[in-house]
């Protein structure tokens, strides 16, 4: 079993995660803020291959034009010297007090002004450093006061937003796409989008659907009490999984990202399995953050068992496919089954076999899909059994 990652794996990590200062709603920051071209060269030295960045994480937030370039001068060298590939880009539109009623969808049309043209100035660095994805998490687009916002009204200036914003990649010929993160509350009571479903269903009003997917996170989904391998299997039958935020979470809790692998581990099994036999080749991006009370070298301890784990269940998943019993399981529960069409187009022939067909319906009652057994070898993969 491998354990130790590789480029190839296309493992990454923003800068804001294991970068993260452990400052929390309740105490201030425990660890110190690492310089971005450091955290790159230390992404290198554990077998990573990309990195992600906010505008804030990577350049002076308020800083003249000068400085901002020297800054990003710096990053790209460092890029060039490791390898280290940028892999995803994003804009920090929550946390100025400017933003504390939304950015796009914020009541004020100023602040909405605003937040459009922050993310556009973003965008352009995100070409000029090769970013392929951008992420649009919507932070503070939400309510607490359901009357404070309608929400159809909401959603219309959502749209106007990214509308815009693929307007502007379009004109100028980036190989850039978007890739909306769901969230459904914190830092808001209500989050407008909370949902992989939401999203989707979103997309399909856009001006560009082609140009946008989803970023889906593990926290996010199980946060609401969501599947998050049933969330990621829609997101690809869709064929909208864009990025992937992977990290740990327990359910109805605050968003913890913990480090991946950690918590919920069937669903995990099942995230990674699906991951290794599907079509995504885009980043394995780890949006985790070390425990509060870890620092120095442990905080890169808890980036390479973010990377060990998911190759643990790359492996197991792999064993599990391969596994005769497990077939056999799948046989008795009908798993193959499925596959086979229902009833096929709708033609007038099919309509006829099938109102002629004359269904047992107590024999078909009578069935035992064997769930039990099937799921008992799934818990006896993951522990090694």
């Amino acid at each position: 079993m491998r354990v130790t990652p590789e480029r190839e794996d296309r493992f990454a990590f923003g800068l804001w995660t294991i970068g993260n200062l452990g400052r929390d709603a309740f105490g201030e920051a425990t660890r110190e803020v690492i310089d971005p071209c450091e955290f790159v060269r230390r992404l290198s030295d554990i077998g990573a291959w990309g990195v992600s960045f906010h505008d804030d994480d990577l350049m002076s937030a308020g800083a003249s034009e000068s400085v901002r370039r020297g800054e990003l001068d710096r990053f790209k060298k460092t890029l060039d010297e490791t390898g280290i590939v940028c892999s995803m880009a994003t804009t920090n539109l929550f946390w100025h007090p400017v933003f504390k009623d939304g950015a796009f969808t914020s009541n004020d049309r100023n602040v909405r002004r605003y937040a459009i043209q922050k993310t556009i100035r973003n965008i352009d660095v995100a070409a000029e450093l090769g970013a392929p994805t951008y992420v649009l998490w919507g932070g503070r687009e939400g309510v607490e006061t359901p009357a404070s916002k309608e929400p159809s009204v909401a959603l219309d200036r959502y749209k106007e937003a990214l509308d815009f914003l693929c307007s502007h990649v379009a004109e100028k010929g980036y190989n850039i796409k978007f890739a909306i993160e769901p969230k459904p509350n914190e830092p808001r009571g209500d989050a407008f989008l909370p949902t992989v479903g939401h999203a989707l269903a979103f997309i399909n009003e856009l001006e560009f659907p082609e140009m946008v997917g989803l970023n889906p996170e593990v926290a996010h989904e199980t946060m609401a009490g969501l599947s998050f391998f049933q969330a990621v299997a829609q997101t690809l039958w869709s064929e909208k999984l864009f990025h992937i935020d992977l990290n740990d979470q327990k359910i109805g809790r605050f968003d913890q990202d913990l480090r991946f692998g950690s918590e919920g581990l069937k669903d995990n099994f099942m995230l990674v399995r699906l991951l290794e036999s599907s079509t995504y080749a885009g980043p394995k991006h780890f949006d985790a953050r070390p425990y509060r009370n870890v620092r120095g070298e442990g905080i890169w301890t808890f980036a390479e068992g973010c990377m060990r784990n998911y190759l643990i269940l790359a492996d197991k998943s792999k064993e599990f496919n391969e596994n005769a019993a497990v077939k056999a399981a799948m046989e008795k529960a009908k798993v193959f089954e499925l596959e086979q069409p229902t009833v096929g187009g709708y033609t007038e022939k099919a309509l006829n076999s099938l109102m002629d067909t004359q269904f047992d319906i107590d024999s078909l009652a009578k069935q035992n899909f064997a769930n039990d057994e099937l799921d008992q070898l799934v818990i006896d993969q993951i522990f090694g059994v």
